[in-house]
């Protein structure tokens, strides 16, 4: 016999993919911000940015990586991974238009690390991608 508390919510193991999705690039995304806001000023000699646009790109990392965490908390994840995904791949095309459009004064390493952003954020919704279909 298995008793459950009245009112709680059911177990779903149809999500556990995108649960999982979102929440590995929650944790990798904050926690990679974090080490760019504190080392805002050797990376920006580094990647060609100032020091505050460095600073303000790793809070909003660490940001954004608590608001995706807590997303993937929720009861029903879907409609969230959706809005993940969209994310994702608006930071995908913006970091490649940041580099073929020359919108910001990259160095080699800094042109290397936002296609290497890019392919970051591409993989995630991909996954997450994925997750959301297991649920349909």
């Amino acid at each position: 016999m298995t008793a459950t508390a009245a009112g709680s919510p059911r177990l779903r193991t149809d999500d556990a993919l995108l649960r999982l999705a979102l929440r590995l690039d929650a944790v990798l995304t904050a926690a990679f911000g974090l080490v760019v806001a504190v080392l805002a000023g050797p990376l920006s000699s580094l990647t060609g940015l100032t020091p505050t646009v460095t600073f303000v790109v790793g809070t909003a990392l660490v940001l954004y990586g608590a608001v995706v965490f807590a997303l993937a908390r929720l009861r029903d994840v879907r409609a969230a991974g959706i809005g993940v995904i969209v994310a994702n791949l608006a930071c995908t095309v913006g970091a490649v238009l940041v580099v073929v459009e020359g919108l910001a004064p990259l160095t080699g390493i800094g042109i290397a690390a936002a296609l290497a952003c890019a392919a970051y954020t591409a993989f995630f919704a991909g996954l997450q991608y994925l997750g959301v279909r297991r649920l349909a």
